[in-house]
């Protein structure tokens, strides 16, 4: 029997290049898992071509798509690569895939693609995928408030399949969004810090902003390693929202 043919969801490219990919090995999709725990294997993307590369055997083709929150490559490989002919730079366009990594890059394994002429149709998928964030906030909130109430995942489940109206999929995705998020409050951010201290300050101090930006880290994790720093005596304020080694 040949396996389901994966939904291709409607998302921003952010949500697919700040998640988290997951390879599968056999006939099992591989997917990413959102920051809103959703696990996406297929994607139907809707953005403007800002970058074109054609190999000189004919045999890889990829474009850069941007959506306004980020960008993402789109590949083609071997007699798929005719698919992005007539496709040029600035043009919009819809693009169907599966999601695949490689030197740690997702990129997207193009099944289909074609131009977007109506100038209304980016704002009518702005507002699909803003209702799709909403509701799938609302599902992690729920979550939030019941997962620590059961012992065990199974459980957990089970009371969601039958009072949440939630497949088991959409619950697995969500605590394990929610467990990377847990992770990620727990590591030591501290190395890091200090190493963009001492790269970036040239004398007068690094604002907080500026650091903020370059350790790219949840902003209440970054605060509160600067406290740390700060408690142990490693960091010092020169003037308010200014850092420096000591």
């Amino acid at each position: 029997m040949e396996p389901k043919r994966l939904t291709a969801v409607k998302v921003r490219i952010k949500d697919i290049v700040d998640g988290e990919f997951t390879r599968q090995e056999g006939l099992l999709p591989s997917y990413v898992t959102t920051k809103l725990g959703q696990r996406i294997g297929r994607v139907n993307i809707f953005a403007t071509v800002i970058d074109k590369f054609l190999s000189e055997d004919g045999n890889y083709a990829s474009i850069t798509l941007d959506d306004g929150t980020e960008s993402i490559r789109a590949k083609t490989f071997g007699e798929n690569v005719s698919m992005f002919d007539g496709i040029e730079v600035g043009d919009n366009v819809i693009v169907i895939g599966r999601l695949r990594e490689y030197g740690e890059e997702i990129y997207i394994n193009v099944e289909a693609i074609r131009k977007v002429e109506d100038p209304n149709y980016e704002t009518l998928r702005k507002l699909e995928i803003l209702k799709e964030i909403i509701r799938q906030k609302q599902k992690v909130e729920k979550v939030k408030s019941i997962v620590d109430k059961f012992a065990d995942l199974e459980e957990l489940k089970s009371f969601a399949k039958k009072n949440l109206n939630m497949s088991d999929d959409e619950i697995e995705g969500i605590i394990e969004s929610l467990n990377l998020e847990v992770a990620k409050e727990k590591k030591d951010y501290k190395p890091l810090i200090l190493e963009l201290l001492e790269k970036l300050d040239k004398g007068s101090g690094v604002e907080g902003t500026v650091l903020a930006s370059e350790a790219n880290i949840p902003q209440n994790v970054f605060e509160k390693t600067l406290d740390e720093l700060l408690d142990d005596g490693l960091i010092f304020e020169p003037k308010p929202g200014v850092y420096k080694k000591v």
